[in-house]
């Protein structure tokens, strides 16, 4: 039986998820480049880390970092030279949440995680909602603050505006899963994002209006009205919903909620 395909560490989720051919692509077979295949063109080629440092931040063996790499030069040759469609979806990989010691020091959510870091057996469920002047924003990928409010017995206890630091986009879930949020309440969200969240385990209530803390309260009481499969109306049929930090992750072989083989 073959062992389990270990999960990559990856820092950060790219920001375009499909790249085209001025002309003609749209005949041609896409090329897939995995989520974890870009994260080693990103730290080699952008970053200009060594390999031996791109295994390090990914938390896999050398030679399986050199081959993740090998392969995607690949894929990025077939597409170039063939003039192919590019799609970055799947992959095995593994969130990072600012708990990597060897991520770089432009990992935006160790601070975060550090900031926000529950003790060890705390049972405080974290929510989040996307805020804007004590109203919930309406459009998750443009959010610049986030309301926490950290619950305990039914009860709020604290409540902390926090910014988002000029991260949009996908980016949004990381700050979130950073956050160690459990739940979010926004208003419109993209599909992917939606797909982001799910994966990091936090739970969302979308298509909500109003006032944030009650929000909360209503939550709390078990009569939020949200939209069960909300989407972001503001950007309706613009692609992958990209202006709702729209992310697309692939074809299931991704990992779930940070459990990966080992």
């Amino acid at each position: 039986m073959p062992r389990p395909t270990k999960c990559r560490m990856i820092c950060r989720f790219p920001q375009t998820l499909e790249f085209a051919p001025a002309t003609g692509g749209e005949r041609k077979e896409a090329v897939i480049l995995t989520v974890d295949e870009f994260e080693t063109v990103r730290l080699i080629d952008k970053e200009g880390l060594s390999q031996e440092q791109c295994s390090q931040r990914m938390q896999v063996a050398r030679t399986t970092a050199q081959k993740i790499y090998d392969s995607a030069r690949k894929k990025l040759a077939d597409a170039l030279v063939d003039g192919r469609p590019l799609k970055i979806e799947g992959g095995a990989y593994q969130l990072c949440n600012g708990r990597n010691q060897f991520c770089g020091a432009d990992c935006f959510k160790q601070e975060l995680h550090q900031m926000f870091q529950k003790s060890k057996g705390d049972d405080t469920m974290r929510i989040a909602v996307t805020y804007e002047n004590g109203q919930v924003y309406q459009h998750f990928g443009r959010t610049e603050h986030f309301k926490i409010y950290d619950v305990a017995d039914g009860t709020v206890i604290s409540s902390e505006v926090v910014s988002t630091n000029g991260q949009g986009h996908g980016a949004l879930a990381e700050v979130l899963h950073a956050l160690q949020a459990d739940v979010l309440i926004c208003g419109g969200i993209g599909g992917g994002a939606q797909m982001a969240l799910a994966e990091a385990g936090i739970q969302l209530y979308g298509g909500v209006t109003g006032d944030a803390d009650a929000a909360v309260a209503a939550l709390l009481g078990g009569n939020l009205a949200y939209v069960p499969d909300v989407q972001c109306s503001h950007h309706a049929g613009s692609q992958h919903g990209e202006d709702c930090g729209g992310h697309s992750h692939g074809d299931g072989h991704q990992c779930q909620h940070g459990h990966c083989g080992t």
